[in-house]
C-alpha cells in the first residue's frame, strides 16, 4: 500500500494543488495524510481548507496554527506563546469562511492506524498522553528539539510505532533505527524556492519504504498576494518563511 504524507501547507494553495497533482498522477497513492497546519502564514485558508475537505482521500491532524486561529474564532483564550502571530491570525480567522469551523473541530490532534503488520501514528508534532485533549493555550505540543535520531528517540520516548510522521518544524527530517522511522517530509507551503516537498511511504509485509519527494511550481503571484492583499506581518513572513523571494 501506497499513501502519501504532507504537511505544513500554510494557506499556499499554489504548492499544496501541485502536490497533489503529482500524488494523483501516480494513480496508486491510496490516501493521503495531512499532518496539520492548513492555515496561517499564507493567505489561501479558504481555497486550501476547500480543496483539502472536498477530497474523500485525504485524513487531516490540526497543528498549532490551525488551533490557535480556531481559538480566536470561538472566542477561546488564545496562546500567549503565540502572541507575535496574534495580529496575523486575526486576519485569517477574519477572512475565513466559516462554513470551514465546525469541519475544523471535528479533527483530531492524531491518527494512529495498522497498515499490515505495521503501526504507524501521525502527529503535528509530539505531544505527552496527557497533554493530548490540553486546549492550545496550555502549549502542549513538546518544544521543538533539533534533527537528529538521539534526539527524535528521546522525543518520542515511549512510543512504539514502526513509523511517526510529523511537521511543525519545517526542514525535512528523516531517520531510522532498528524499530521506528521518523519522518517529517518538510513544509509544503514554506520554502526559500519554489518546490513544495512531500513524501510516499509503501508499506510492506516486512518492510516500510519512504521516498522523499518535491514538486516545482510556480510561486509568484502568490508571493505577490502578500502585498496585494495586505497580509499583516507580510515583510516578516516572506523573508522567514520564504527565503525572501521576489525581494532579492
Amino acid at each position: 500500500m501506497k499513501i502519501g504524507v504532507i504537511t505544513d501547507i500554510h494557506g499556499n494553495a499554489p504548492a499544496l494543488k501541485a502536490v497533489l497533482n503529482e500524488l494523483d498522477k501516480m494513480g496508486d497513492i491510496e490516501h493521503i495524510y495531512c499532518l496539520g497546519d492548513m492555515i496561517g502564514i499564507g493567505p489561501d485558508t479558504n481555497e486550501v481548507l476547500k480543496i483539502l475537505f472536498e477530497r474523500l482521500d485525504v485524513s487531516m491532524i490540526t497543528g498549532n496554527h490551525d488551533e490557535a486561529v480556531m481559538a480566536l474564532l470561538k472566542g477561546e483564550e488564545y496562546p500567549l506563546s503565540h502572541a507575535h502571530a496574534k495580529e496575523h491570525h486575526r486576519w485569517i480567522a477574519d477572512k475565513m469562511d466559516k462554513g470551514f469551523i465546525s469541519k475544523l473541530k471535528e479533527l483530531p490532534r492524531t491518527i494512529t492506524l495498522t497498515i499490515g503488520d505495521k503501526s504507524i501514528l501521525f502527529t503535528h508534532y509530539h505531544i505527552e498522553q496527557t497533554k493530548l485533549k490540553e486546549h492550545i493555550s496550555k502549549d502542549p505540543f513538546s518544544r521543538i528539539v533539533e534533527p537528529s535520531l538521539d534526539n527524535l528517540i528521546s522525543l518520542f520516548k515511549g512510543n512504539e510505532e514502526n513509523l511517526i510522521g510529523f511537521g511543525h518544524h519545517h526542514s525535512l527530517h528523516f531517520f531510522e533505527d532498528n524499530d521506528t522511522i521518523f519522518l517529517n517530509p518538510g513544509s509544503l507551503g514554506c520554502n526559500s524556492k519554489p518546490t513544495a516537498p512531500y513524501s510516499i511511504v509503501e508499506i510492506e509485509k516486512d518492510k516500510i519504504i519512504v521516498s522523499l519527494e518535491e514538486v516545482s511550481y510556480d510561486n509568484t503571484k502568490f508571493l505577490e498576494s502578500y502585498e496585494l492583499l495586505q497580509v499583516p506581518e507580510r515583510d516578516f513572513l516572506i523573508k522567514v518563511f520564504h527565503g525572501n523571494q521576489l525581494r532579492q
